[in-house]
């Protein structure tokens, strides 16, 4: 299991600009697109006071950003 989850939507150009900065650094990650997994979609608007905010990720650790730049989920990692 990687240590991050990504959720996303197939529309947003902020989810597929985070995707793809993960995919060129060479960062493990799962992605669910909200859209798709009605539960995917609960635990993003629980961690974005009720709004359905993608790209939200979370860690192994249970943290969360919303919207963050390649560079803050390499921090994050220590990558």
């Amino acid at each position: 299991m990687s240590e991050l989850t990504v959720y996303t939507t197939s529309w947003c150009p902020f989810s597929r600009r985070l995707v793809t900065d993960l995919d060129r650094a060479g960062i493990d990650f799962t992605s669910i697109d909200v859209d798709e997994d009605a539960a995917a979609a609960a635990v993003v608007q629980s961690l974005n006071n009720g709004n359905r905010t993608v790209p939200t990720v979370v860690f192994a650790d249970g943290s969360s950003m919303t919207n963050p730049p390649l560079a803050q989920v390499q921090a994050k990692l220590a990558v």
